[in-house]
């Protein structure tokens, strides 16, 4: 009789494991989750690139599913339509949403300037001198509605000008696409991020106007630290997976911590081979351009919500008339958790 018990208990722990029972930690109410992003290949994402390729979502018992999209705005889109649980995108968005009475909070920040650099092509604009100069022109964006497309508004409305009157925003990805439409004559001028301004910049094909990689040119931009890439998600998700969320919060902050003492051949060496756009030199040289700019801790800065509130008043009407309640985008409960078990 104990020989079947036994031999019952073995055949039914074969059958959890392959179904996925005991591979989960203990508490977890969703194993399974789905990640979007918008230009995973960024350094803007490196965070999240780290904690998937070197198994720290794994170790928190979590099958994380990735899908990337054009841009953050896309990123969005999956969320608000149910095709993703989170979201690592920008902070702006927690603002952006509340316009639309729908409540997004971000639970981890990935970086504490935005990366993000304006530049013109040395092509099409060689006798560039000053925004006003962008009227008339094709701007290239990651896509419309995201990070790189606000900063371009934010900046033509402090030129005078108007994103919907006096230039043509155009999406064109955070990768090659971008590259070649500059390279090409296709864009007047590009607001992407690294690798991409780099590579663009050392081959001489671009002229920088505006720079978020540091923290010094991010307050002279912004006037203060702008928060940039962060996992949100709804209030209901939070509410409804606190463990889960934890669990998300622990691999994240223990991949910044990582990122801290990294080399630039152990960053090269974890991300994915297509990430480096065929040039592993320029994209270590990139990675120590915005190094500074990565989050040390995975928390939200007192002042970096009414930042970003304040950039976008300047150019959104809809947030300007509309008052947010900046403390329901953000919180820092599960980062302070992570700290702890990390530590």
């Amino acid at each position: 009789m104990r020989r079947i018990s036994l031999l019952l208990f073995a055949a039914l722990s074969v059958l959890f494991l392959h179904s996925g029972a005991l591979s989960a930690s203990p508490g977890l109410e969703k194993e399974r989750i789905v990640i979007a992003v918008g230009g995973k290949n960024l350094f803007y994402y490196l965070p999240l690139t780290i904690a998937e390729r070197r198994g720290f979502f794994k170790d928190e018992g979590l099958i994380v599913e990735i899908p990337d999209f054009a841009g953050g705005s896309k990123a969005l889109q999956a969320l608000m339509g149910g095709s993703a649980d989170v979201v690592s995108g920008a902070y702006e968005h927690t603002i952006n949403m509340q316009t639309k009475n729908l409540f997004i909070r971000e639970f981890v920040v990935q970086g504490r300037a935005p990366q993000i650099v304006l530049a013109v092509s040395t092509r099409t604009m060689p006798d560039y001198r000053q925004l006003a100069d962008l009227k008339g022109r094709k701007i290239g964006v990651t896509a419309p509605g995201s990070s790189t497309a606000m900063m371009v508004a934010y900046l033509l409305a402090k030129a005078g000008l108007s994103v919907k009157d006096d230039v043509s925003i155009i999406g064109v990805g955070a990768s090659t696409t971008a590259v070649n439409a500059i390279q090409s004559g296709q864009i007047d001028a590009l607001a992407n991020l690294d690798p991409v301004t780099t590579l663009l910049q050392k081959s001489g094909s671009i002229k920088i106007v505006s720079d978020t990689r540091t923290l010094k040119d991010t307050r002279e931009v912004y006037g203060g630290l702008m928060p940039a890439a962060v996992l949100y998600t709804t209030e209901e998700f939070i509410s409804r997976n606190p463990n889960t969320t934890q669990a998300l919060a622990n691999a994240m902050v223990r991949a910044l911590h990582w990122l801290q003492t990294a080399t630039p051949d152990e960053v090269a060496d974890t991300v994915p081979k297509e990430f480096l756009l065929g040039d592993r030199a320029l994209y270590m040289d990139a990675w120590k351009n915005v190094k500074e700019a990565m989050s040390p801790d995975g928390m939200m800065d007192p002042s970096g919500p009414a930042v970003a509130y304040d950039m976008l008043k300047t150019f959104d009407a809809e947030v300007a008339k509309r008052k947010i309640e900046l403390e329901r985008t953000f919180t820092n409960e599960f980062v302070l958790k992570a700290r702890e078990k990390i530590q």
